[in-house]
């Protein structure tokens, strides 16, 4: 699920390419809760060493988060470690942003109520690929959703350059470009649609964002975690009263959720959106050298290339985004 967010709680401008490519709230990395400050970052601002680190640690927790999550596949299945995974990290939230004490209005209900929707379908559907193809790889595909949705729209000859980047490296992460691997078709086009879900929810939590601010996380994870019940609650019950697999579980929760969230938060009020951008294009890197510390899955030399594809076209767009247009006075 793969790991990082512009700003929810004002505004974005509708021409910021970065803006639009890493609004991930209510997912870290495969999957949870980025959630971006709602503070204004000054022009000129540098990021010093402590908010890189801080992203880096954030983007890193979620590949981690993943890994432990991949663990627990033999016992809970990707349905119950969602389920689990979603409903402790709505409780972590719910803990520490307070939903309740900014209610959302009518007119907000139909998107939050569909930012909820799309981040328990994309959670289930990057588990669920996670558990046929390998972490870095199933992170590469659905980084492609936001990606694409980044150039949506787009007469910039530049950014049809880093469309073709991360086309190639669908392409080259297929299952027909290498076959000596074998990797599982179906588990690529979930992770493709995870991506695609991904994208569908930039939008919805812009919509629901602009008035609960980073509080939509906390509304969305729950209404999450309720939609997975009747997918993982099955798989999930036997082992409730597991000391061992919920001790599992919780640490999927912090690494996934608390974690990032806090780490970000922490790393986006001192960081321009384009150093921001440019770390977390490292996150398909990042999953494959966790995939193969913690889960000892290695890749091919052409799977490698394809990932480093999807890298080189979300560093591109985040390097060479328009600066946002300034508001009259």
């Amino acid at each position: 699920m793969g790991g990082a967010c512009p700003t929810i709680g004002r505004p974005l401008p509708h021409d910021s390419a970065i803006a639009r490519l890493y609004l991930r709230l209510g997912r870290c990395g495969a999957g949870g809760e980025e959630v971006v400050s709602t503070q204004t970052v000054k022009p000129g601002t540098q990021a010093g060493a402590l908010p890189i680190l801080g992203l880096l640690g954030a983007v890193l927790s979620v590949q981690v988060g993943a890994a432990f999550a991949k663990g627990l596949f033999p016992v809970l299945g990707p349905q119950g470690t969602t389920m689990l995974r979603l409903l402790i990290g709505a409780l972590m939230l719910a803990a520490a942003l307070r939903p309740w004490k900014v209610m959302p209005s009518l007119k907000t209900l139909p998107w939050l109520a569909a930012y909820g929707v799309t981040v328990s379908v994309m959670n289930l559907l990057f588990y669920t690929a996670l558990e046929r193809i390998p972490l870095g790889i199933c992170v590469a595909l659905e980084f492609t959703g936001p990606l694409f949705v980044a150039t949506l729209g787009s007469r910039r000859p530049l950014d049809l350059v880093w469309v073709a980047f991360a086309v190639a490296g669908i392409v080259l992460l297929s299952p027909f470009a290498d076959v000596s691997r074998g990797l599982d078709p179906i588990g690529v086009l979930i992770a493709l649609a995870a991506g695609g879900c991904w994208a569908l929810y930039i939008i919805f939590a812009q919509k629901a964002g602009a008035e609960l601010g980073v509080r939509t996380s906390a509304y969305g994870m729950a209404i999450a975690a309720l939609l997975a019940l009747p997918f993982g609650f099955s798989a999930a019950w036997p082992y409730l009263t597991d000391p061992h697999v919920m001790a599992g579980a919780a640490v999927v929760g912090l690494f996934s959720s608390a974690l990032p969230f806090w780490l970000e938060m922490m790393a986006l009020t001192r960081m321009p959106a384009r150093v921001y951008g440019t770390l977390t294009s490292l996150e398909p890197a990042l999953g494959a050298l966790t995939g193969f510390l913690f889960l000892h899955e290695s890749l091919s030399a052409l799977q490698c290339a394809g990932i480093a594809a999807v890298i080189a076209a979300a560093f591109g767009t985040a390097v060479t985004a328009r600066a946002p247009v300034s508001s009259p006075g």
